[in-house]
């Protein structure tokens, strides 16, 4: 049995344990109500947006002509994996990793060639510590990301397809659901999806209007937008669930750092009790000896 001493360093340093994720639980918690209140905020603008996009869309003869619309045979993939800088999360950032290296093993197994676009310092060093070939990573931003960062990811990715050196770009996230829960997604972010232009969405601008100077000019100029707020959504959800996933993972080390310090505490106690036992047969003993 390990001595009362040994017993003690522990629980001291299971409290310092405890006292450090409380507060990142704190911290955590604190970042998330923003991230939330922010994604909260961005969802009906997003869903407008995706309802103008079907409208116009719908509305020009010349929709299949777009570039971000066509669609051509699939050779060359880009898997774009959103993950985040920091760590202690759970698995948040290994669930993305996952997910994603699940993507470009059926991609592959298809026949396709395959490039990364990574967020996050976890996801770009784990890939490239599988041996992927990261053609651009975002980094340092995941946090508090901005629409910028938003605006340069899906410039890149629409260059990538508008050259032709992918022809088809997949994203994969996660989703925010609620403080304890996250869901992974795996969307087609390029081509831009047909049920923009079948208008297959249930929901839809009410109301007549005018497009000046076309619906087809119109429309080149807002599916770069319309792929823009898509990306910064997702950088949204990903940053409210990262919080979220950080704080129930530290709400849990510290439950568990309270049941350590309580089982070194109950050890202590019997050895105490055990140490205090001997001394008094010693003391019985060394009474019986002197009579």
């Amino acid at each position: 049995m390990a001595s009362q001493q040994d017993i003690r360093r522990r629980i001291r340093f299971a409290q310092n344990v405890e006292k450090i994720t409380k507060a990142m639980e704190l911290v955590a918690a604190s970042r998330l109500r923003r991230a939330q209140a922010r994604i909260q905020a961005l969802r009906p603008y997003a869903d407008r947006m995706q309802a103008l996009t079907v409208e116009v869309a719908a509305a020009s003869s010349r929709a299949h002509d777009q570039p971000l619309l066509v669609r051509r045979d699939v050779s060359t993939v880009a898997v774009v994996a959103l993950s985040a800088d920091r760590g202690l999360a759970g698995g948040f950032n290994a669930n993305v990793v996952r997910r994603s290296l699940e993507a470009a093993a059926r991609e592959r197994a298809e026949g396709h060639d395959v490039i990364w676009l990574t967020v996050g310092r976890r996801g770009t060093s784990t890939l490239r510590f599988r041996g992927q070939e990261i053609e651009a990573d975002y980094t340092g931003m995941t946090d508090r990301p901005g629409f910028a960062d938003a605006r340069a990811i899906a410039q890149r990715v629409a260059d990538l397809y508008t050259e032709g050196r992918v022809d088809r770009v997949v994203m994969v996230y996660n989703a925010f659901v609620s403080a304890l829960a996250q869901k992974l997604e795996e969307v087609e972010l390029l081509p831009v999806p047909e049920s923009l232009l079948s208008g297959e969405e249930p929901q839809k601008i009410e109301g007549s209007y005018l497009e000046e100077p076309d619906a087809s000019t119109i429309l080149s100029h807002l599916l770069p937008t319309y792929l823009e707020v898509t990306v910064y959504r997702a950088l949204l959800e990903s940053t409210a669930s990262e919080h979220g996933a950080r704080m129930t993972a530290m709400r849990n080390a510290s439950e568990n750092a309270g049941e350590l310090i309580d089982s070194y505490t109950l050890q202590m106690n019997r050895a105490r009790q055990s140490e205090i036992t001997q001394q008094i047969l010693e003391v019985v003993a060394g009474a019986d000896a002197l009579e």
